[in-house]
């Protein structure tokens, strides 16, 4: 499964929301090769997607629509997605794309009504499923195929469970920073032996005090890491005594997750939020490195991140994405790629970004707002 485009409309931050993840020509010399739907070479889409943006312009309220719109389709339960409506007393909608290594495109459009009064609770006839569904043929791109896909009538289903059920089998694993209690949600293994090097490795790299992570005998989904003089445990993803490590080796515990996922092809779509947020910016561009290197046929990985020097690594344009508030209207956010300002990698991205060029930074008006405060306040 990979995903072609998202909209949004009335959904947290987002209104008249859009994100498309195609791109119109191949590249020549592109550091993410074939970047395509297998066996389909027009049929193109971005495989890795560096998701940028200042503070509270949705980075991680994307992540959790996502992941609420896929759990919607998978398990046909309205609940996961309607708490994340902003006004219910409006009409919400959301429509996605995404295609599979069978060769089709299918497009799920959800519509949800107003509610009369802010504290009902929604009904299943107050939500509209359309799903439609289209062969991609040998040569199509997504935007040719999508043309046929939008006109095609279709019998519609008695219900929205119906027809969400022609929906195939969806796979995707997201990496979210951690909750408020400190605990870490993580996969469990499929190959235990095989994680546990990964897991050693990757915490090892990231806090050399460490002497060894291993599998604690006859338990299910139990670590061990071990120091000099003390210990930690990790039961089913959750770190035990998690102030006895830093919040950088932490978060390696979610990036061991990723990068063994990845490998293994348990899933299709990666999401990896903040995941980077306390890990040195060199060991960063290294694990993200490495996490290109995996992403395999009809894969995908988006990954957020304020990390300014990963705009120096070598990759396309186009696999740059910035969220912003629009300067006419701050509650309206929109996304923008590197690709659609710039047409040649020569240039210096990261001088393109701090000198604003996407309109993405963040306001530091407020801040020096407080040190004229500060000037004012006499203690």
């Amino acid at each position: 499964m990979v995903i072609l485009n998202l909209e949004l409309d009335n959904f947290l931050v987002f209104n008249q929301f859009k994100l498309n993840f195609s791109y119109p020509k191949k590249l020549v010399n592109s550091t993410i090769p074939e970047e395509h739907l297998a066996g389909r070479p027009n049929f193109r889409y971005k495989k890795l997607v560096v998701l940028m943006g200042a503070n509270a312009t949705g980075k991680t309220a994307l992540s959790r629509i996502l992941r609420s719109i896929l759990n919607f389709i998978s398990r046909r339960e309205y609940s996961l997605i309607t708490g994340l409506i902003e006004d219910p007393m409006k009409d919400a909608s959301c429509l996605i794309d995404f295609a599979f290594s069978d060769f089709m495109l299918y497009r799920v459009e959800v519509k949800f009504k107003g509610m009369k009064d802010r504290q009902a609770e929604y009904r299943s006839e107050d939500i509209d499923v359309v799903v439609r569904s289209e062969q991609i043929l040998k040569n199509d791109s997504y935007e040719c195929c999508l043309e046929r896909l939008i006109v095609k009538e279709i019998p519609q289903a008695e219900s929205y469970i119906q027809e969400l059920e022609k929906i195939p089998y969806l796979t995707w694993k997201f990496e979210d920073p951690f909750d408020a209690s400190g605990k870490q949600r993580a996969l469990e293994p499929v190959a235990p032996g095989f994680y546990t090097r990964i897991l050693n490795k990757t915490l090892h790299a990231l806090d050399p005090r460490i002497l060894g992570v291993d599998r604690i005998p006859d338990t299910d989904n139990t670590f061990i890491i071990k120091y000099d003089n003390h210990f930690v445990l990790i039961k089913d993803g959750i770190v035990m005594e998690p102030e006895k490590l830093s919040s950088g080796t932490a978060e390696g515990i979610g990036v061991a997750d990723l990068i063994t996922a990845m490998k293994l092809r348990a899933m299709d779509f990666f999401f990896c939020d903040e995941k980077f947020s306390h890990i040195h910016s060199v060991s960063e561009k290294a694990f993200l490195s490495l996490l290109i290197e995996l992403i395999g046929p009809n894969q995908q990985l988006i990954i957020t991140t304020h990390n300014s020097d990963i705009l120096d690594m070598d990759l396309p344009l186009h696999s740059f994405a910035f969220l912003r508030r629009n300067v006419s209207d701050e509650k309206q956010i929109s996304c923008v790629f590197a690709s659609d300002y710039l047409k040649k990698n020569t240039v210096s991205l990261k001088n393109e970004v701090e000198n604003d060029l996407f309109s993405a930074s963040p306001d530091t008006d407020m801040i020096f707002g407080i040190s004229d405060l500060l000037r004012e306040v006499k203690v």
